[in-house]
Order: C-alpha cells, then structure tokens, then sequence
C-alpha cells in the first residue's frame, strides 16, 4: 500500500506498508503492547515479521505519526474448507506465526494481529486499521474477514461465568471487555467460543471467533479451473568434460520445458549435479562431494539464470551444500521466475549417504507459496516418512515435488509406492523424478533406475490407478502433464473417500519439532 494520509480527531496519520527497516519498530511496539509481564505468547521476531512480507505484503499495515510506528496490522489469506468456522488455534492459523500458508486462492481474510501503542489508545488507530483491512478484504473480493479475539477480562470472571456466558455477558452490557467491545462496533459478530487458541492466562486461553461478512463479495463463476503444467526432466548421467557441458544439458531441458511446453514448473532430479564430478579427476567421496560443494554459486547462477530467462519455477533437484559449521546437507533449491531462490534441505538421510558422503540430515520443512499453487518438497528417502508429507498437508500443499535418485529397481519401488500413497493419504498431487544412465568413475554414483511419473488421489476426479502420467523407465526424456488444482478440492470436500476430513484428531496428534525458516 502506498503511504496515505488520514485525517481524525487526533490528527493527521500516514498509513503505508512497512519495510524490513521498520520491523525493529514493530518489534518494539509489540512488546510494549503484551509485556511479558502478562504471561502471553511472546512478541513477534524479526524472521517472522520478515516473512510476512514476503508472502503477503499487501496484508501488513502500519500506521505512523511523525514517524513513529503508533499502530500495526497483520493479515494472510486462508482457505478454510468446508466448514469456514471451524475451531482452530493461533499458530495452526499463521503457521507457527510466519504465514507461510498464505494462500492467495482463499477466500478469507484472517486478521492475525492489530495493535496499538498504549499511548495512542482511544483517538481511532485501531479502527483506522480496520477500516483499512475491510478496504483490503472488499479490494481482493474475499468472502470475509476472520479472526480470534481475547477475552481480554475472562481471568476475572471465571469463577462465574462459563466462556460462552461471559461473552454474552459482554454483549449485554453487564461485562466491559474493550477487545471484544471494539471488536462489535466495528461490525464483527462472535461465531463461537475456541478453547486452547493461545497461550494467555487473562483469557484463560479462550478466544471468540469473529466474523465479518464482505456485502461486497462477488461468486467467482462455477467451474473455474486452476490448472498448471509440470515437467519432470527423467536426466540421464553420462560422462562431461566441464561445468560448461553440464550447463548445456541443463538448459536445453529448462528450455524445451518452457518454450515448447509452456511449463510453470520444472523439476530435476535429486544429486543429478552429481555428474560435474566425471569432469574432474578421480578421486575419493567424501572429498569429491567437497568439491561439488565448492561449484554451490556456479550451480545457483545456472538455475538462477535459466529460471529467470524462462519465468519458470525450477526445482533443481538437489545439490550438497556446505554449512556454517563445516558439515554437508543436500538441499533441493527452488528458483522463482524471478530468480530468486529457497532450499529445502534433505531431512532423512540414508545409511549410504551418510557413509559415503557424510551428508547431514536438515530439521526445517518449507511450505512454499507460488502464484498458481503451493508446493512443498521432499527429497528422495523424506517421501517414505509419512509425518512430513502430512505436516505440509495441513499447511495446505497441494503438489509434493520429490526428486529422487535411486540405483535399482527396489530402491525406485520405495519411493514411487510410498509417493503414491502421501498422494492419495493427503490428497494431493505428488511429482516425482530420477536420474538415469551410468557414471561408471564416480564413487557410490555408477548406476541407476528411474521412471518419472505424477500421482494423484485414487477417486473419480482423477485416473483410476492413481497414476496422472508416467514416462518410459531408464531413458532419458521428460515427462509433461496438466494438473488441475480445483480437482484437489472437490475430491477434498465431495470424494468417495475424505481423509483429510477424517482423520480421527481425537485418537491420533502430529507433532512437529521443525526449525523454523524464513525462506518463502
């Protein structure tokens, strides 16, 4: 949003987006908003405030006088599914507070926080912004705005009133709770009562769930599809003399892929950089993996480029990187059209590759917005743990890319029946890779099996064996196929089977250790 100037009773303020020089500020006013003194969630972190604009800048406001930060906003769009007023909790919403299940597809816009400097309190901040997220809301054609509320007082009136009883209270007029108060004269109706929303012992954890209904709002039209086309380069090693042969196999794929085919993503397989070492001269693993990490900028500006010159998403199959501390992880990195990069690192590792390579395994899980889809990446052995396929599920994923390299037949039926299973377990699409061909002078790299191929949930909306296309095994060529997104949701909603929807939480929790990180 560019800066604009409002006018009221106080006084002029400017409203504008903030930049990353403004998040210290922010961090600041937060803080002074929910002391800890309060026992609440903490206050926002530079990372998450940092990737709150990169997934969704028009969604975060803030309000200044003189410059000085008086007032912030923070909003994301989700998808709520079925039942848009279903409980849920704070950081399942925000996602652990970093947005990453931004979806710009939904249909809601949820209002993760608005607050205002305790000095400024009562001369119309806060409804400046949320007049300002109602403007936002109506602009984007979104169906409402959601949202939890604390109950601000409830610690109070505990032994008295039930949740539910205190916040009819409020709305009676026996109660004053200047949350939910100032939240009813801007317009939003309390839907229900969620237990264990947020760690805050003055609302006992409680929250309202609030609604407001956009009068604006307009049906897309019934049968919108969101389609996007895939290709899977099936890559075949064979002997180079020089990054610069490596380079041109690389680009003749990226642009077969998209100026031909009109591909939105592309996607190599795992440890195919692997073949710059037939370049160089024998030598051990471990030391020759070193190596291949020193050409980390090399590979990065190739893919950087080809992304760019294509306006592709480029799945890079993977590639070892070296680490601040010395160790090696093999990470799959994702360029945007823009060139711009993200790495998903390699969780689960295997015996082989710890032996041979003395690979690390990574402990962060990136759910990554792109314009047409969100996507996640598993890299090869990751596909065959069913807990991470499922966590970027309920972050909303909707195609799994897993590049992989295996060198028989049982190591590729691993991965490519496991795939197929996350696929129709989560209902999702899930695109997957090999590489193919010899490297008969690289250590732990001499032979291998591969047969790309794209698998889908197992329901009338797809093909009847789950498979949506599948190359020949073994040689080098590239698969390219359509994928309907919208098919994803109408299976989710309406299928002959709906197991995201039934997945017995009450028997069965995920929980999740990952490290956090400010990629997308």
């Amino acid at each position: 949003m560019e800066p604009r100037t409002i006018h009221h009773p106080a006084g002029a303020v400017t409203a504008r987006t903030p930049k990353v020089a403004d998040i210290p500020a922010m961090i600041r006013l937060h803080r002074s908003c929910f002391p800890p003194s309060m026992g609440t969630d903490e206050a926002w972190r530079e990372d998450q405030l940092r990737s709150h604009l990169k997934v969704f800048e028009d969604g975060q406001v803030i309000v200044e006088r003189d410059g000085e930060i008086i007032g912030v906003s923070s909003s994301l769009i989700v998808t709520m599914g079925r039942d848009p007023l279903r409980h849920h909790t704070y950081y399942g919403i925000t996602d652990d507070g970093y947005f990453y299940n931004h979806d710009p597809k939904g249909d809601t816009l949820y209002g993760a926080e608005v607050y205002v400097d305790p000095a400024c309190r009562r001369q119309g901040i806060g409804a400046i912004l949320y007049g300002l997220r109602r403007e936002l809301c109506k602009r984007l054609n979104l169906r409402r705005i959601l949202a939890g509320g604390r109950l601000w007082a409830y610690e109070q009136y505990a032994a008295k009133y039930t949740p539910e009883e205190y916040v009819h209270a409020v709305q009676d007029g026996i109660v004053r709770d200047p949350v939910m108060g100032f939240q009813l004269s801007e317009g939003f109706v309390v839907r229900d009562v969620m237990p264990n929303y947020i760690r805050d012992p003055r609302s006992r954890n409680y929250a309202t769930l609030i609604e407001w209904l956009n009068p604006h709002y307009r049906q897309p039209p019934e049968g919108e599809d969101r389609k996007v086309r895939v290709a899977c380069v099936q890559y075949s090693m064979r002997k180079i003399n020089s990054f610069d042969d490596f380079a041109e196999q690389v680009r003749y794929f990226v642009e077969t892929a998209g100026e031909d085919y009109g591909a939105d993503y592309v996607l190599f397989p795992e440890f195919f950089s692997v073949q710059l070492l037939s370049a160089m001269d024998p030598t051990g693993s471990r030391e020759g993996i070193r190596r291949l990490a020193d050409l980390t900028p090399q590979f990065r500006e190739l893919m950087s480029t080809l992304a760019r010159q294509q306006g592709l998403h480029l799945i890079a199959g993977s590639h070892p990187v070296l680490q601040p501390d010395g160790s090696l992880q093999n990470e799959a990195m994702m360029f945007r059209p823009d060139g711009t990069f993200v790495s998903q690192p390699k969780l689960h590792i295997t015996p082989s590759e710890r032996t041979w390579w003395g690979i690390n395994g990574g402990r962060s899980l990136l759910v990554i917005q792109t314009p047409k889809a969100k996507i996640g990446i598993l890299i090869c052995y990751d596909v065959e743990f069913p807990e991470a396929a499922r966590y970027l599920a309920e972050q909303g994923v909707e195609i799994l890319f897993v590049p992989y390299c295996t060198d028989n037949r049982q190591g590729y039926l691993r991965v490519t029946k496991c795939a197929a299973a996350r696929a129709i377990e989560n209902q999702i699409y899930v695109v997957t890779t090999g590489v193919v061909g010899n490297l008969p002078d690289v250590p732990a790299m001499d032979i291998h099996y591969g047969r790309a191929a794209v698998f889908t949930p197992s329901d009338f909306e797809f093909a009847r064996d789950g498979i949506q296309a599948e190359a020949d095994p073994n040689v080098e060529t590239m698969l390219v196929t359509d994928l309907d997104i919208t098919d994803l949701y109408r299976s989710r909603e309406a299928g002959s089977v709906t197991p995201l929807m039934d997945r017995r939480r009450d028997l069965f929790e995920l929980r999740v250790n990952l490290v956090s990180d400010d990629a997308p």
